[in-house]
């Protein structure tokens, strides 16, 4: 059975929209890492070479820029000079332990869209201002969770801060407050909005009372919403569509499930996932590939056509247990799984149908630590690390570098490819890179 992203159902329905075109969620067109079939983005670059455009962000973030027609969409947390008082202080709850600071600033929750041809900044707006009540982790910020378009709106989301709808030239159509979000020992949120048809879903999974919402899209009231036994975990959901039925599938400490789009009702679930689950599910051919890697190892490969309960020893198509990523999400291409161990460039390849090992466990030179998720485009397969360094390796059964590119920069968010542009959102700067003419 042919499987459908619920993304790339959207882009169909929209006139004159193509998937190729655009990269409207986290993991672009197919919401799994891989571009459209006519991008081409450049192999080598550096700060002076096949730099297209490179502007300064308004503030710190992790979430993965958006585009959509002429406009790139970049979200950002910039803390302000205003101190606040003690009476607009945040109360901590003492149910929850945190290794974090909160801040006593005010900060300002920003959405920006540049020119995607230029970098010329088209409009801002401040989503936003509010005093955190939690810290975050060194290596997070408060603007983690990646935006969504459909083409007609841009969904964003701040967490405890709001979830947010804006027409594309950045008028504010609706917006929710669905209360505060307490994370695992104060590390800090990260809520990446999926959108599929006119339905908008959100995983709030947190210390206590994680919840699976679902809103109407075009006017961010509730359709359902379904509590989760689950703690922290900061993936986002991937909707996919396998026998005419829209499934919601959630990758979590406890169990990964997958989700019925209409009413929110379990179809499946699965256990043996590792504590912090948060590389988010790919799917190919009917078969749902789920991973994830803190302190120990999982994978697991589910068929759509599950039902029920399948515990930790249930039947699946396989399972594998060596190399999983942490933060990372994992690469499907020609029927190869790719996923780097942790968050170290050690790179594992399995055949997707069997859960066979290809390379296991090989060591990719001159990378660092990775918190951006790889991405695939022209037969190439890009990882970015926290160094400003991004790898180039052919995709292939081999770790074959076809070039390192250094950058200045930090890149937590994960590459995007549109046409013969690759988008690097970095700590400091977003950058537009792409092949100049020889002379």
């Amino acid at each position: 059975m042919k499987w459908i992203p619920a993304c790339a159902l959207i882009l169909s329905m929209l006139p004159g929209a193509s998937a190729a075109e655009n990269w409207p969620g986290w993991r672009g067109p197919t919401a799994d890492g891989l571009a459209g079939k006519t991008a081409d983005p450049p192999t080598a670059w550096d700060e002076k070479t096949n730099v297209k455009w490179k502007v300064e962000l308004p503030g710190r973030g992790s979430a993965t820029p958006v585009v959509w027609g002429e406009r790139i969409f970049v979200l950002s947390a910039a803390k302000t000079d205003r101190e606040a008082k003690p009476e607009e202080l945040p109360k901590p709850d003492p149910k929850f332990q945190a290794l974090t600071t909160a801040p006593r600033h005010f900060f300002k929750f920003d959405v920006t869209a540049y020119n995607r041809e230029t970098g010329k900044q088209i409009w801002t707006v401040t989503a936003a201002e509010a005093v955190p009540h939690e810290g975050h982790h060194e290596t997070h910020s408060y603007a983690g969770g990646s935006p969504a378009t459909d083409g007609k709106r841009l969904y964003v989301c701040f967490g405890s801060f709001g979830v947010f709808a804006f027409d594309l030239d950045g008028k504010l159509l609706w917006k929710r407050d669905l209360g505060r979000l307490n994370t695992r020992l104060g590390w800090g949120e990260v809520v990446t909005p999926v959108i599929a048809g006119e339905t908008l879903v959100l995983n709030r999974d947190q210390e206590a009372g994680s919840k699976l919402i679902a809103l109407n899209a075009a006017t961010g009231k509730t359709k359902w919403e379904v509590d989760r036994d689950e703690k922290s975990s900061w993936n986002t959901p991937l909707i996919v569509e396998h026998n005419k039925r829209a499934q919601v599938i959630v990758n979590g400490t406890g169990r990964a499930r997958s989700y019925d789009l209409t009413d929110g009702k379990v179809i499946w679930e699965v256990g043996g996932m590792t504590v912090n689950a948060i590389p988010s599910p790919i799917v190919s051919d009917g078969i749902a590939y789920i991973m994830s890697g803190y302190r120990s190892s999982a994978a697991v490969a589910v068929p759509l056509d599950s039902t029920g309960d399948l515990k930790e020893t249930g039947k699946v198509a396989w399972r594998y247990g060596k190399g999983t990523p942490y933060v990372p999400s994992p690469l499907l291409l020609d029927r190869r799984l790719f996923f780097t161990q942790k968050n170290t460039a050690t790179l594992t390849i399995l055949d997707a149908k069997s859960g066979k090992p290809i390379l296991e466990a090989e060591r990719i030179p001159k990378l660092g630590s990775l918190y951006a998720s790889p991405m695939a485009a022209a037969g190439r397969i890009y990882l970015a690390d926290r160094g400003g360094t991004t790898v180039v390796l052919k995709a292939g059964d081999k770790a074959e570098v076809l070039a390192t590119n250094k950058l200045n920069d930090s890149f937590d968010a994960s590459p995007v490819a549109v046409g013969k542009t690759l988008f690097l959102r970095g700590d400091k700067f977003l950058y537009a890179l792409e092949q100049k003419p020889t002379e």
